[in-house]
């Protein structure tokens, strides 16, 4: 199976319009338009019977001692660990691509609305949740697509790994505020194929060409 975008190059940058954050020179960071991006995908295995889709960052600081802290960066050397940013079940067999914007078209303070997405699709958590926990402004669960918002001041690159999965099952044994961590062991001897592209993503202007 294959899966492309014409939203970034694969491997290449992801563009401002499809990150939840973008830099700003007076705060360093503002809101992004938030658009999910497009995805197209071929060769499906027969057997077929829904999809599956996740986004995630491996580049997640395990630490947050030094994020987004004034005169000092988050270290290279400083363990990562995955943030999702997006979680999309039961997505049907027939379907092969999905429009930039259709999960996804801005920020919404306190996340998006739970449930049901596109195509009769079951959109989970994303990792905004647990950022935001305890924010009187933007705290709240985030169902569906958030996209890129590295810390401004993190020494590396982050990227973005989006993965369709082909699955022998109608429907994916998840239920309610489900996470990308739930999806990956409920799938688990269900998926027929798998395929990804990848994004990079920096806010820290000194990372950014």
């Amino acid at each position: 199976m294959e899966l492309t975008t014409i939203s970034f190059k694969d491997g290449g940058p992801i563009p401002a319009r499809f990150a939840f954050a973008k830099p700003d020179p007076d705060d360093h960071v503002t809101f992004a338009s938030n658009v999910s991006p497009a995805l197209e995908w071929h060769e499906v295995p027969d057997g077929t019977r829904s999809f599956a889709v996740i986004c995630h960052d491996y580049d997640v600081p395990s630490k947050g001692d030094d994020v987004n802290q004034e005169d000092r960066e988050v270290p290279e050397d400083l363990p990562r660990v995955d943030f999702f940013h997006w979680v999309v079940v039961d997505l049907p067999a027939s379907l092969r691509s999905i429009s930039d914007g259709e999960f996804s078209n801005g920020v919404v303070a306190g996340g998006k609305d739970a449930g049901e997405g596109p195509h009769g699709s079951r959109q989970g958590i994303n990792d905004f949740t647990n950022w935001f926990a305890g924010d009187t402004d933007m705290g709240g669960s985030y169902f569906g697509y958030d996209g890129p918002a590295p810390p401004w001041n993190d020494s590396i690159v982050h990227h973005y790994v989006f993965t369709i999965y082909a699955l022998d099952i109608d429907n994916t044994p998840v239920e309610g505020a489900f996470t990308g961590q739930d999806v990956r062991q409920a799938i688990e001897g269900h998926v027929l194929a798998e395929a990804s592209v990848v994004g990079t993503y920096t806010q820290n202007p000194r990372l950014i060409d």
